[in-house]
């Protein structure tokens, strides 16, 4: 169940505290590319993030089909200021062409002026055969009476709409194509629209487009359904001045989504690329979106220029996603559920975002550029692939809330960079919230700058691979978790800087070693960890420059010593630099270990993550 409240989030670590989850506060709002409004938010704690789209489609309204029509096709034929039709149902005054009966029309030829449909409880088909049709004082088509309007693209035609160059600012008719009931696009012809006032394509109920190349321009969001827009198939290209595809409905628990099930959609937006009140689903199809102008572009505070952004839920379930956005490129007020789609974004802030639960199941995720790679309350990978690269830190299992100090709950710190004692509790003592990271399976390697595997929480890897290449700058660490941080299984393998050394709980099930060296090595070195017998049992290739590496995997025995050698060689396959196998040839000893002891030295005063 999702519960929507008109309140800021609240979290409580109870509500999913047998998940092993916990919420975060929220209070992003809703935002038009003009100015950014606050509106309903979703209770993070109450969004399960493992939902299948099939789940989450269950409980959304229905999806229309297209209705029948059953008459003879009546042609209406423009004539530039005016029109001719072949049959009833049809009315000219002028250049306006008013529908009233329900039917099928075949539309052609040129005008400059409008076509209206009041036809209450009727289904209108409207066949574009060539159609051009441009309006200076409102809508070129207007269905303001209909129960459903039906635009078929005749094959192998292109049809033009485009509409006034502004609106009153209380107008309901406010789109170059705009339909009261629900809107079905299909057909295999081609449709320009051009949105001169305000939207390009807007329905009052709900949106489906089956089939046909669409292009759209608009002066504000392209494609609007205030009930859903759900896309089956077709070609369709949005360049919006405000969001690209939206669905409004924020007073429905059921509306208010997007569902991609088929097509190929292209998006470049000064807002939202992708703006669902509630869910977005995505099973199949290719999407790619621009935001804002891209990763490049500072995130405004006056615009939301994300490029997926849900209010409760998004389902990425199959299909390819590409994001390239000025503000976060994944975002959701509740959860998010990455389970099979090939999805590759870059992010001037966030890669992916969510106020609660963020589950990766299956598929790829590859962030190419970000601040902060994936940042949730609640983190959890069980399968798949993921890469991170990131300014800021990695993954950060943050949020606006945080619990009491458990310092005595902690993995150990340690590190050469600043004077002290031995280690201390994980995040060196800072508070621990209602935040987790955890690593179940499927691999995870991460490039960051600043912390690479962050929690304000717990963390906790029971399986999968994870490679870190942590920072340079002794100002962050590659492990950074402010309570427990256990290792049970998996391999882990966290390279960076020596300053902020945060290593496994003592407690953890599978053992681990942490050195520090004497000195910073180089990027490009082959770093060999041997066993007193002299066995490989790791080989890792630097990134960059590293003075501290973290390793635990089935092959380390707690207690038992260790030595770090720097050259020989490394072969077979590499997971972010962990190669699969090795051989020290000539390579120089630089440090040995006792697999489950901190390094010496230690700081304390961690900051938390953002």
């Amino acid at each position: 169940m999702r519960l929507r409240k008109k309140v800021v989030a609240a979290v409580s670590s109870l509500v999913l505290a047998t998940a092993m989850l916990a919420g975060c506060s929220s209070s992003d709002a809703t935002t038009a590319a003009t100015e950014v409004a606050a509106t309903s938010t979703v209770d993070a704690s109450t969004v399960d993030g493992t939902q299948s789209a099939e789940t989450v489609l269950a409980a959304d309204k229905s999806v229309h089909t297209a209705s029948a029509t059953t008459s003879d096709t009546v042609s209406i034929e423009l004539t530039g200021d005016s029109a001719t039709a072949s049959g009833d149902g049809v009315t000219v005054d002028g250049n306006t062409v008013t529908i009233t009966a329900a039917g099928t029309y075949r539309v052609s030829g040129e005008l400059a002026g409008q076509i209206v449909v009041n036809a209450p409880d009727a289904t209108v088909t409207l066949i574009l055969d060539g159609a051009e049709i441009s309006s200076s004082t409102g809508a070129a088509i207007a269905a303001t009476e209909v129960d459903q309007l039906i635009v078929s693209l005749a094959d192998g035609t292109t049809s033009t709409l485009s509409d006034a160059s502004s609106y009153a600012e209380d107008a309901d008719v406010n789109a170059a194509l705009f339909s009261a009931g629900d809107l079905t696009i299909t057909g295999d012809g081609k449709l320009t629209v051009t949105g001169n006032g305000n939207d390009g394509i807007a329905g009052k109920d709900g949106v489906l487009i089956e089939s046909g190349t669409i292009t759209v321009t608009a002066e504000d969001d392209g494609l609007r359904g205030k009930d859903y827009v759900a896309v089956s198939g077709g070609t369709i290209t949005v360049t919006a001045g405000g969001d690209g595809i939206k669905a409004d409905n924020d007073e429905d628990t059921d509306a208010g989504f997007v569902s991609v099930s088929g097509g190929t959609i292209t998006v470049t937006s000064a807002g939202d690329g992708v703006d669902a009140a509630t869910d977005i689903v995505v099973t199949k199809g290719t999407i790619a979106i621009t935001a804002g102008g891209g990763h490049a572009v500072k995130p405004s505070d006056d615009v939301s220029a994300k490029g997926l952004k849900s209010g409760v839920i998004t389902v990425l379930e199959g299909g390819t996603v590409t994001v390239d956005s000025s503000d976060d490129a994944v975002h959701t007020d509740g959860a998010v559920h990455f389970n099979g789609a090939k999805v590759t974004v870059a992010s001037g802030d966030d890669g992916v975002h969510a106020e609660g639960q963020q589950i990766i199941d299956a598929g790829s995720l590859e962030v190419t550029s970000a601040v902060e790679g994936l940042e949730a309350a609640v983190f959890v990978l069980n399968d798949g692939t993921v890469h991170v690269v990131s300014s800021d830190d990695g993954i950060n299992g943050a949020g606006g809330t945080t619990g009491t100090d458990t310092a005595d709950q902690g993995g150990q710190q340690g590190g050469g960079g600043f004077p002290g004692g031995g280690g201390g509790p994980g995040g060196g003592g800072e508070e621990v919230g209602d935040f987790s990271v955890t690593i179940n399976g499927g691999t995870l390697v991460i490039d960051s700058n600043g912390d690479g595997l962050d929690s304000n929480g717990v963390a906790s890897i029971t399986g999968g691979t994870v490679v870190v290449n942590g920072p340079e700058g002794n100002g962050n660490g590659a492990l950074d978790v402010n309570g427990s941080f256990t290792v049970s299984g998996g391999t882990l393998l966290a390279a960076g800087s020596a300053g902020m050394v945060v290593t496994p709980s003592t407690d953890s099930e599978q053992g681990w070693i942490s050195a520090t060296l004497d000195s910073a090595i180089a990027a490009g070195t082959t770093v060999q960890i041997t066993d007193s017998d002299g066995t490989v049992v790791a080989t890792y290739v630097t990134g960059k420059s590293v003075q501290n590496i973290t390793f635990s995997s089935s092959k380390i025995t707690s207690g038992e010593s260790y030595t770090i050698h720097t050259g020989g060689t490394a072969t077979g396959a590499s997971t972010g630099g962990l190669a699969a196998s090795g051989s020290l040839g000539s390579a120089v000893k630089v440090a040995t270990v006792t697999a489950g002891q901190a390094p010496a030295g230690g700081g304390q005063g961690r900051r938390g993550g953002r």
